[in-house]
């Protein structure tokens, strides 16, 4: 079982403190005895100086002097009153030793507590150290391990993307391909039936044109014409300002069924009251007479009125 940090403190601190108590009571009780002896008495002496030369001279008769009074001794001191020892009696020697024995043997094992734990201790932190290596070696291999599944799954990604890319590139060039062959087959159907219907409309148009000469030839188109001037002459309101010899030029437009659209005075040798009469009687006449044969109608015609 590994001492705590506490522990340790509190055994240090009663170690000191037992210690200090035991100096304390060394140096209380030294100073108690010390106390307690009584002071060394002191002898009164008195004594007078001589002189060597008076001693060797010869002796001089002189009158006695007066002598002093004795004088009084000085009563002795009372005897110190025994001191009670206060505290707690002084430890023999065997006792300290015994205590400095007990000291010694609990600092030896303390320090072997110490040096247990430490030991412990040491031992604790290298097994987490190689705990903690193991744990970040098999970190680095688990994370080795997942950059080369990632690495794997992203090549697998491109490589995927980049097949898929290339089938749709190789599908859109197909269909592109498809696409313009089928387009150039259908140009070429379009130009060739462009080119069967501009025969046929050419062909079409050189009959129906020679069968309109042939018709105009036939005198169909004079006849035709001369129906529709007949029809706008009996049309006609003669003005009162029309002289004779009137010889105009209209020109009329005409819709399919020989409605007439529009009728415009050219040339006339009238005035502008013939002019309006005219337009007018065409616009009454209408719908003009049909052609005898559809391919004489023309959308514009020009016809000469003479009602005279």
């Amino acid at each position: 079982m590994l001492e705590r940090t506490s522990d340790r403190w509190v055994s240090i601190t009663l170690s000191v403190l037992l210690h200090g108590t035991l100096v304390a009571a060394l140096v209380y009780g030294f100073w108690t005895y010390h106390k307690s002896q009584p002071p060394a008495p002191t002898l009164a002496i008195e004594g007078t100086v001589v002189d060597s030369r008076t001693v060797n001279a010869p002796p001089v008769k002189t009158p006695p002097a007066p002598q002093p009074p004795a004088p009084t001794p000085a009563p002795e001191p009372p005897a110190p009153e025994p001191v009670e020892p206060t505290g707690p009696p002084e430890p023999t020697p065997e006792e300290l030793a015994q205590r400095e024995q007990a000291l010694k043997d609990k600092a030896q094992q303390e320090q072997a507590q110490k040096d247990q734990a430490a030991k412990e201790q040491a031992q604790k932190e290298q097994a987490q150290k190689e705990q903690a290596e193991a744990q970040e070696k098999q970190r680095q291999l688990d994370e080795q391990k997942k950059q080369e599944a990632q690495r794997q799954a992203d090549e697998k990604r491109k490589r995927e993307a980049q097949e898929k890319a290339d089938a749709e590139r190789k599908a859109a060039e197909a269909k592109r391909l498809a696409e313009q062959k089928r387009a150039e087959e259908a140009q070429r159907a379009a130009d060739e039936k462009a080119r069967q219907e501009s025969e046929a409309d050419l062909r079409n148009s050189l009959a129906a044109e020679e069968h309109a000469n042939q018709v105009r030839n036939s005198g169909a188109l004079v006849s035709w014409v001369g129906q529709i001037t007949a029809r706008i002459q009996r049309a006609w309101l003669r003005p009162p300002s029309a002289r004779q010899g009137i010889q105009c030029v209209l020109h009329i437009t005409q819709g399919p069924g020989g409605q007439v659209l529009s009728a415009k005075i050219e040339s006339c040798n009238g005035d502008q009251a013939v002019r309006e009469s005219i337009e007018a009687a065409a616009y009454r006449a209408s719908p003009l007479p049909p052609p005898p044969d559809p391919s004489l109608f023309e959308r514009d015609l020009e016809v000469t009125f003479r009602p005279d």
